[in-house]
């Protein structure tokens, strides 16, 4: 069993800020998640579970998930940007995507306008959210979306983007994902945060 790869998976689930898993002779002895309040603890427990099982063909007992949630004003001070909220205007033909975060104590906003289709609704978003994340970031680096979709994952479904950084030295593919929960375009911009959301902190500007 590779815990330190499913205690980094379960840290990517949305709404969870950190966990740790402690495993012996093959069982997991223990899971402590730290989570924002945006669902119940229970259905922390029941991600924690699938996640397990579908990645790792493991079978989690609830029992020893222990789940602490903090508010977003706790965590939002952090190292890591937080939804505010996700708007769209529909104007004939043209949609414009407004994604608002939280970083710092800073409100950044990101705008990406295209067709109005469904097709391209996400990648909007995708985009807005790195034109968000753009203003607090060294302007030598490149960001840009690669790829979103929204598939299954046994009942759930999971936003998933594939973003692109460059740099003067390399060009890096990054993958993020989020569990779909309310609405599918914030579950997008959370994919989004995820796939950077580690490298963040280094490339913030002062």
């Amino acid at each position: 069993m590779d815990v330190v790869a499913l205690q980094e998976k379960i840290s990517r689930i949305d709404g969870v800020e950190a966990a740790r898993v402690v495993a012996g002779n093959g069982h997991i002895d223990e899971v402590h998640v730290l989570a924002r309040q945006n669902k119940a603890p229970k259905q922390l427990v029941r991600d924690v579970q699938s996640l397990g099982h579908a990645l790792f063909g493991i079978s989690i007992d609830r029992r020893v998930v222990s789940v602490v949630q903090l508010s977003d004003a706790a965590l939002g001070s952090g190292d890591r940007p937080a939804l505010v909220d996700v708007a769209e205007t529909l104007e004939g033909s043209q949609a414009e995507i407004t994604v608002t975060l939280r970083w710092k104590e800073r409100l950044l906003v990101g705008q990406s306008t295209g067709a109005a289709a469904s097709a391209t609704r996400w990648r909007l978003v995708a985009e807005a959210t790195l034109e968000a994340v753009r203003q607090s970031i060294h302007s030598d680096i490149g960001l840009g979306v690669s790829s979103v979709d929204i598939p299954s994952l046994g009942s759930r479904r999971i936003a998933i983007s594939q973003i692109v950084m460059v740099t003067d030295a390399s060009e890096r593919m990054l993958i993020g994902s989020a569990y779909v929960e309310d609405e599918e375009s914030r579950a997008v911009v959370r994919s989004a945060l995820d796939a950077l959301n580690r490298l963040l902190p280094d490339l913030k500007t002062p």
